[in-house]
Order: C-alpha cells, then structure tokens, then sequence
C-alpha cells in the first residue's frame, strides 16, 4: 500500500514552501556528477585554485556548489558585482553561481581571481557552459580561465533521476511506489529542474483529489505538462 502524510488532506493545500535539501548526505551520486562530486569532496586539495563546474539547467550544479560553500566557508560573490566583493574577501574561498547566465563581468572576475590566487585561496565558479564559449575578450582572463579545472556535469541518467525524484517526494513526507519512479524517469525532460517541477505539481493534485499518487496520476500530470498546460490546473 503506498503511504502518504499522516495529516488529513486539504482541499487546497496551502503552498508550505517545500524545501529541497542541499546538504551533502541528499546528494545522490552517479556517473553523470560522481566526478564533481569527488572534486568537491577533496577540497581543499584541487587541481587549481579556481575550478568550473560546468553543465546544463537542471543538472545538479547549484547543489554541488551549495556543499562546497558549506564545506569551504566560502563567500558567495553576485556575478553581477563582482568587485564589490572583492575588497572583504581576505583569504576566504568564493563562489559565483551561474557565472554565465548573463554578460560576464571580465574585468571583476580578472581581478577576483588574482585576488583568490594572491591569498592562496580558492574560487569555485558554476556555469551552464565551458569557459571557452563565454565569449571573454579580456586576453588576461581568457588566460587565467584556461589555467582553471573544469569539470562538466552531464545530463542527469536513470540512476541519478530516479534517486533525485525518490528524495523529493521522501522531502515532502509523500512515499511513491517505485515503478511509478520509473514511469516518470522514462517520460519527462531528463532535467533535475523538470524533475522538481512535475514531483510539485504531483503531490498538489493528490492532496487536492485527496488519492494516492499512481501511475494513471502521474500518466496525466506528464501529459498535460508536455502538451505545455503545465501552468494550469488539471
């Protein structure tokens, strides 16, 4: 029988901001990370005193760079005002999320990085792409780019999507029968954000309708959201 929460069920559950865990424990590891995953377990002793972690939307990077961060005490820099950091950052580590999500700040990174490398410290970057593709036209920086270790993340596979999706709904206290983990696995966007995105609306309709989660459920969730009416309610 599959378990759900032990309080009563709501007509309309009140949105109670489900948070999806960071730490390293809720991390789940498979061929696609295992190798960022390691990297950021041997902190401190890296390749490189800046390294890229470098991977798709969706693909795990924010978490990895949420352990580190708690593992390194480090600073988290704004991409977008990379100076104003720099000045307080003294010998702590840094980190920038999503370095290129927009234009990147050359001259504040060029000068974040110097600093990361005169304090013997360290500076952990996450990106959607290689450093290559950033389109830096700061000859100095390209340089201090190529100098860096980047490690790509992949698109998550089976084994990391079916466990991600297992924990998300154990985070909301929700127990679902494992081929109904399959069912999802092989019909949604290979995306841990799709992933987060299908297992919130899921538990919603449930509570609504107040049954279970099945795979007749989940077979209509999916449906209506690749037919792209995922906004609405079904």
């Amino acid at each position: 029988m599959t378990a759900q929460r032990t309080d009563p069920p709501r007509q309309l559950p009140l949105d109670l901001g489900h948070g999806t865990g960071y730490s390293r424990d809720e991390l789940v590891v498979s061929g696609t990370n295992s190798q960022a995953a390691a990297l950021v377990d041997r902190w401190p002793d890296w390749p490189s005193p800046v390294v890229v972690l470098a991977g798709p939307a969706g693909s795990g990077k924010t978490h990895l760079a949420a352990i580190w961060r708690a593992h390194a005490n480090a600073v988290v820099v704004d991409a977008g005002r990379i100076g104003d950091s720099i000045a307080n950052l003294g010998a702590h580590p840094a980190l920038i999320d999503d370095v290129d999500a927009g234009a990147v700040d050359e001259q504040g990174l060029f000068h974040l990085i110097n600093a990361v490398r005169g304090a013997g410290s360290t500076l952990l970057l996450t990106a959607r792409r290689f450093p290559a593709a950033w389109g830096v036209s700061l000859p100095d920086l390209a340089s201090r780019l190529k100098a860096a270790a980047t490690v790509e993340i992949h698109e998550p596979d089976d084994l990391l999507l079916a466990g991600v999706i297992t924990k998300l709904f154990a985070d909301r206290q929700v127990e679902v029968e494992p081929h109904v983990v399959q069912y999802l696995v092989r019909r949604i966007e290979r995306s841990l954000a799709t992933a987060m995105r299908v297992v919130e609306r899921l538990d919603r309709i449930a509570l609504e309708r107040k049954m279970p989660i099945t795979r007749a459920l989940a077979a209509e969730t999916v449906s209506v959201m690749d037919e792209g009416q995922g906004e609405f309610e079904i």
